[in-house]
């Protein structure tokens, strides 16, 4: 298609032609069952067919993690992002709702009091409240590791966690390290991740939800 072509496309139809695309670019790997969505999604997102290859999931992630958003569950956040991006009329429709705790003032006084980071110290305060089943984790790797603490204090126990940070300090090791605790995951493995693939992931299993209802 020339780029005129392109540019005469229905705004509605942008997505669609993209994500034909994609099912094309990726129709050789053969992608199948209800990781398709997610990858397609993410790919979507970044236009990085690499997230193809790096994409893992625990066996019960999408199951234990859908059940969850259909009983309205709360979804926690380590950034103001992930909760900017995240579909409002899905999350509406499933009677879900989404948090992120890091700006909270108590959260930023307790960082300071106890010298830890303010990821940490959200997860903390998430933690205390069991209607939280989904952490997305984007941007911190602390936090990560902090749920993976908890998990294995006996403290914490999600339904899933969407594991994704992005760096060269550490996000490589918490993603690893969280597949170690038996907690249902989805990761991207490596260096490679961030808040938007954090988005792409809930947005593909909510659409995807409230498609199917």
């Amino acid at each position: 298609m020339e780029t005129s072509e392109y540019m005469n496309i229905d705004p509605r139809g942008i997505e669609e032609k993209s994500m034909q695309i994609i099912s094309r670019e990726l129709s050789h790997l053969k992608i199948t069952g209800e990781l398709e969505p997610v990858i397609k999604r993410i790919v979507h997102t970044t236009a990085d067919f690499e997230y193809a290859h790096l994409v893992e999931a625990h066996p019960d992630a999408l199951t234990n993690g859908n059940k969850a958003l259909l009983n309205s569950c709360k979804i926690y956040a380590d950034t103001s992002m992930i909760i900017a991006g995240t579909s409002k009329p899905s999350l509406h429709e499933l009677g879900c709702e989404i948090h992120c705790y890091v700006h909270d003032e108590n959260v930023i006084q307790k960082a300071r009091d106890q010298g830890k980071t303010r990821s940490i110290c959200s997860i903390d305060e998430a933690s205390a409240d069991r209607d939280f089943k989904v952490f997305i984790i984007g941007n911190a790797p602390t936090a990560l590791n902090r749920i993976c603490e908890l998990v294995d204090e006996g403290r914490l126990k999600p339904d899933l966690v969407i594991g994704v940070p992005v760096g060269f300090v550490g996000a490589a090791e918490s993603k690893e390290r969280l597949k170690q605790t038996g907690i249902p995951y989805i990761i991207t493995r490596g260096r490679k991740g961030g808040s938007t693939v954090g988005v792409a992931i809930i947005n593909a299993m909510l659409y995807n939800l409230v498609k199917n209802k």
